[in-house]
């Protein structure tokens, strides 16, 4: 038989609630992989903007191409600061999350119109879509290791304070 009494059994429902509540960030990304985001985002960016260099397209093409990567970069961050922010608590408006996914698929859409429209070989089309592609999610991790790394420290910083 249970013999709790209603009060012992609140208790530990509220003691459940604030350990699921509290949320541990202690694993700090590695510095290889932290330099292999930045890496890839480097890589993917220069790759493209090299590529838009040497493509033998009209000038508001290659401006159109190379808004599209700057609208997306900064559209993932945006998503990314979002998710970690209500991750970690921080008041994030339901419009603001929600323009950022919307900015986010509108460029990625956007990519695969001007693509799809373009007098580019199929090869080339792979290779815009590809740097986008590894640019947008190297967006994202450099992004993620930043706000760990960031975490981590001034957690450490108020813990060396108490």
């Amino acid at each position: 038989m249970n013999y709790q009494t209603s009060v012992s059994v609140e208790e530990k429902s509220k003691e459940m609630k604030a350990k699921k509540e509290k949320k541990v960030y202690d694993q700090k990304p590695t510095s290889a992989f932290i330099g292999a985001s930045w890496a890839a985002l480097f890589i993917g960016v220069i790759s493209y903007c090299i590529g838009l260099w040497n493509a033998e397209m009209l000038l508001n093409e290659k401006g159109y191409y190379f808004t599209i990567l700057l609208f997306g970069l900064f559209s993932v961050i945006s998503v990314q600061k979002s998710v970690r922010d209500k991750l970690e608590n921080i008041p994030v408006t339901d419009i603001y999350y929600s323009i950022s996914w919307f900015t986010t698929v509108t460029s990625i859409v956007l990519l695969v119109i001007g693509l799809w429209n373009a007098d580019l070989l199929l090869s080339e089309k792979g290779f815009y879509g590809m740097s986008f592609l590894l640019s947008l999610f190297s967006a994202i991790a450099v992004q993620k290791n930043t706000r760990d790394v960031q975490f981590i420290n001034r957690s450490a910083e108020d813990e060396k304070q108490l």
